[in-house]
């Protein structure tokens, strides 16, 4: 073995192969180096129909593609790193270089030996004697150990080992630079884009051309809004070079204009309303943290473009099945049964958006009777190869879902299909999922720009005073 001079070498732990099989492919110029005992881990995780079990196979293809033709070389010059089409397919938004280093194994014996104070032989003392045996065999090379275990990137900080988390994997670097999907008019806003302001309707819709210096930061579908009582609120619905078209949003927080008996309570909830109910937008993302109104809003629009305007054949509501404590077990019953100890959220906002609707038990049993019919409840594990025609889908708690899941899920789409996603980046319950590389914040980075989809982050809680307080004192 004899790194690339000049190049840095990557000592890969099995979390990052389990957690993204294009790693490989994920390091630019750079070199890769795999352990033989992250070899012998991945062929015990190949078995079974988990992710982290098809993303070992999938690995395990990717070294085949990579051996081929090496009976004519020797294995431990290298095998050369091509720059893999399902690495780009999957890079995130990450404008990256195409791999061009070499992927070593271990083909020899370093007499790498760990400190007396790790004692054992675990398979993560292993690696990190891998790293340390290679750091003195190659004093010339940056060495770095990635893992996604951050016990073990302490030791190796410890042992004097440069260890990093995996980044290739993130959509954007920082959560907090995630877009809301709308955005205040500073106060000089028309002085600077009012000279050349152009109105217009058609029928009840209004629209408005402005030009300027701000526009080119736009994108379709997000909310611009005056920060004063009365303030003009609207939607971008074209953006130009130098030019935008606006249109005035709706405003859904009057009761003449609500919503199967709700109405928005905040600026927010009444841009997610317009989206929700905008026939032109096919994908809408809603962020928010709990009591925000996530889907209680989702589902009223849903009701009404099912039952009331005929826009859609019936509510398909699915997620993720995390337990925020010890799991319950099997569950007897049929798929729906199965499903419906996770779906308190639906059964509880159905009960609100019931409510006033009939009076009576028999009447109120009738009302319930007839959603039931028209709300599906479906497990995400049988998605696969489906074809949603005219159905209005809900992907709630999406920020547990991996950015290949919801890639798997939004495909599933059919014409006159709608796919609202739901979820709060903050409450992340699957693990080597964080804020900046779950799916739901992917799909709000990648979708940013259709004309064809929206998003917004609602920020005010409207559960209860009680609600409000314990989430910010608690």
């Amino acid at each position: 073995m004899t790194p690339t001079q000049g190049r840095r070498l990557f000592v890969l732990d099995t979390n990052v192969l389990m957690h993204d099989p294009t790693a490989l492919f994920r390091f630019e110029e750079h070199d890769i180096y795999l352990p033989m005992v992250v070899l012998e881990e991945l062929d015990h995780g190949k078995k079974g129909l988990s992710e982290a079990a098809r993303n070992v196979r999938q690995v395990s293809r990717f070294l085949d593609e990579l051996m081929q033709g090496t009976a004519n070389r020797p294995i431990e010059s290298g095998l050369p790193l091509p720059g893999h089409e399902s690495a780009v397919a999957l890079s995130g938004g990450v404008k990256k270089r195409p791999a061009s280093g070499r992927l070593f194994f271990q083909t020899q014996h370093f007499d790498g030996a760990l400190p007396d104070t790790l004692p054992g032989a675990g398979t993560d003392n292993a690696i990190l004697g891998q790293a340390l045996a290679l750091q003195r065999a190659y004093p010339e090379t940056p060495v770095t150990l990635v893992s996604k275990d951050i016990n073990l990137r302490i030791k190796a900080a410890i042992l004097g080992v440069h260890a990093e988390d995996y980044f290739s994997d993130r959509t954007i670097d920082d959560a907090d630079l995630l877009h809301t999907g709308s955005e205040v008019l500073p106060a000089d806003f028309w002085e600077q884009h009012g000279a050349e302001l152009q109105s217009w309707k058609e029928g009840t819709r209004t629209f408005y051309r402005v030009r300027g210096p701000m526009v080119a930061a736009w994108s379709p579908n997000m909310f611009v809004y005056d920060d004063h009582a009365g303030g003009l609120e609207c939607i971008v619905r074209q953006v130009q070079t130098d030019s935008a078209v606006l249109e005035l949003a709706l405003d859904f927080r009057n009761e003449r204009h609500g919503v199967w008996g709700i109405t928005a309570r905040n600026r927010e909830q009444n841009f997610a309303l317009n989206l929700l109910l905008d026939p032109e937008v096919d994908v809408v993302t809603v962020l928010g943290p709990a009591g925000t109104g996530k889907t209680l809003l989702t589902l009223a629009a849903g009701l009404q473009q099912t039952l009331d305007t005929k826009r859609f054949s019936e509510i398909i509501m699915t997620r993720v099945t995390v337990p925020l404590g010890e799991d319950i077990g099997f569950l007897p019953g049929t798929e729906e049964e199965k499903m419906e100890p996770w779906m308190g959220a639906l059964m509880d906002n159905l009960e609100v958006l019931t409510q006033g609707q009939e009076s009576g038990n028999w009447a109120r049993s009738a009302t319930n009777d007839l959603l039931r019919s028209r709300i599906k409840i479906r497990s995400l594990n049988f998605m696969r190869g489906r074809t949603f025609l005219s159905r209005y889908l809900i992907l709630d708690e999406a920020q547990n879902l991996t950015p290949k899941q919801m890639k798997a899920l939004i495909t599933r789409a059919g014409p006159g299909t709608k796919i609202v996603c739901l979820g709060n980046i903050a409450q992340i319950d699957t693990p080597y999922l964080t804020e900046t590389t779950c799916g739901l914040t992917y799909v709000v980075n990648r979708f940013r720009g259709w004309g064809h989809s929206g998003h917004i982050t609602l920020a005010r809680g409207e559960r209860s005073r009680l609600a409000d307080f314990a989430s910010e004192a608690l």
